[in-house]
């Protein structure tokens, strides 16, 4: 017997979905028989994903803007509605990363993090649940960390945890929230994950040489790649997920599982 695809006609919004993960989980989204608009800050970034995921233009739209504005989150939801009618998935995927010691970070710095983060992440899920309402339903995954669980000395970054903690604890209150809208909200907590987020920070060089020195931290012996927090995420959005809601789920090559 063939499977029939839970995602066949059914639209996501992706945030982050002009590379790594969030192109990634697009990409994914749209070959099972969905639809996609896709956000991020780099409007040339977004067209060629937009041209990779779906080269007809015919399942994906792109908007260009900065998440932690709200405007930008109504403008995704309404480009969804108006090119596919409607929202039934939000990937709520878009985040910064940037390690810095404490005692270096600034105001600036701090509100980069959580606005991008958290007060990115809290409107966007506001304005996706409102469109899924209309709809009797929907899914919301998050994109958290491993971060927000366990602090890595060789990567300081309390800024950037304490947002991602934010983002854990909102998919419990919204889980309890939305249930009654059949709206479930759940989020993945990757470790390192080979994505362009690296070189936002590091010279090509650098990532090249940085990069594998953390396949050993994860016990399972590599570091992560785009497609296997994609493919959590899409299972977190699924039908298949139904029974699943206010849930962090760990996708870390073994390493919340403790040290060998």
């Amino acid at each position: 017997m063939t499977e029939v695809s839970t995602t066949q006609g059914k639209v996501a919004i992706v945030t982050g979905g002009g590379s790594g993960i969030g192109k990634e989980v697009a990409k994914r989204f749209v070959a099972a028989g969905g639809s996609v608009v896709i956000g991020g800050r780099d409007a040339g970034k977004l067209d060629a994903a937009a041209r990779e995921i779906d080269a007809t233009g015919e399942r994906v739209a792109t908007h260009a803007g900065d998440i932690a504005e709200h405007a930008t989150a109504d403008a995704l939801v309404d480009l969804a509605t108006e090119r596919f009618g409607g929202v039934d998935v939000l990937f709520n995927n878009a985040g910064v990363f940037r390690p810095k010691p404490f005692l270096e970070v600034d105001e600036a710095e701090y509100d980069w993090f959580l606005d991008t983060i958290l007060k990115g992440k809290f409107f966007m899920a506001q304005a996706a649940a409102r469109a899924m309402r209309a709809r009797g339903g929907g899914a919301i995954v998050q994109t958290g960390s491993l971060w927000a669980i366990q602090a890595v000395g060789a990567t300081p970054s309390a800024a950037y945890s304490a947002a991602n903690a934010g983002v854990h604890a909102l998919v419990r209150n919204l889980a309890i929230e939305l249930a009654g809208e059949n709206i479930r909200v759940n989020a993945v907590a990757p470790a390192v994950v080979e994505t362009p987020v690296y070189n936002t920070f590091m010279s090509d060089e650098q990532v090249a040489k940085t990069l594998p020195t953390f396949d050993a931290f994860h016990p399972l012996g590599r570091n992560g790649q785009p497609a296997d927090v994609a493919e959590a995420l899409l299972f977190l959005a699924s039908d298949k997920a139904a029974w699943i809601t206010g849930q962090v789920l760990s996708v870390d090559g073994g390493v919340t599982a403790g040290r060998q």
